[in-house]
């Protein structure tokens, strides 16, 4: 048995979770609403304040899906509690970044600015205060679409290994080469 998939979820008060003839489960909550659609051969129950997720065989695939959406479940039940957030630092001389609503305008030295709209699900703020580097912050319920714009921005300048510039999550420790100096 998975050791993640055969965990129960538990419910927490001011959140429905219903399963729709078509395997679709709905995760509604204080802070919105999620679906996700369920392999047909997984079989989610709903009873007495928690979620079960069960697998009918063994099989390799089976297996595979048991715990996956065990977890995107239990994130959807998060997420519409407590939601996520995910900081970014913009780390380089010259590199800015301002919004207007969902609309994100970033300086990341190439010689355009960047505009990037973010989903209208996700809620996005700026921060540039003297001596620290910009930061971004990523707001939302969905943890999925968080972590994938998220890393979208975190794409349009990886932190490069020798200097440490490019935006990176805030958490994030880069490890730094050391530059030609250092061969001799």
């Amino acid at each position: 048995m998975s050791r993640i998939g055969k965990q129960p979820i538990t419910i927490p008060s001011g959140v429905t979770v219903s399963v729709a003839g078509d395997n679709i489960v709905t995760v509604k909550g204080p802070k919105g609403e999620l679906k996700q659609s369920i392999d047909r051969d997984i079989k989610v129950e709903v009873k007495d304040g928690t979620v079960e997720i069960t697998r009918p065989t063994a099989q390799i695939r089976h297996r595979a899906l048991h715990g996956l959406y065990r977890s995107l479940i239990s994130n959807m039940v998060k997420g519409v509690t407590q939601g996520y957030k995910k900081d970014l630092e913009l780390v380089g001389v010259g590199f800015k970044a301002a919004n207007q609503g969902n609309v994100l305008d970033l300086a990341l030295g190439y010689s355009h600015n960047i505009i990037f709209d973010v989903p209208k699900e996700l809620k996005v703020a700026t921060v540039t205060e003297k001596g620290a580097n910009p930061k971004i912050m990523l707001e939302g319920i969905d943890k999925q679409l968080l972590g994938q714009v998220a890393a979208k921005l975190r794409g349009l300048r990886k932190p490069e290994p020798y200097k440490g510039k490019g935006v990176r999550y805030s958490d994030e420790v880069v490890r730094k080469k050391a530059g030609k100096a250092a061969g001799k």
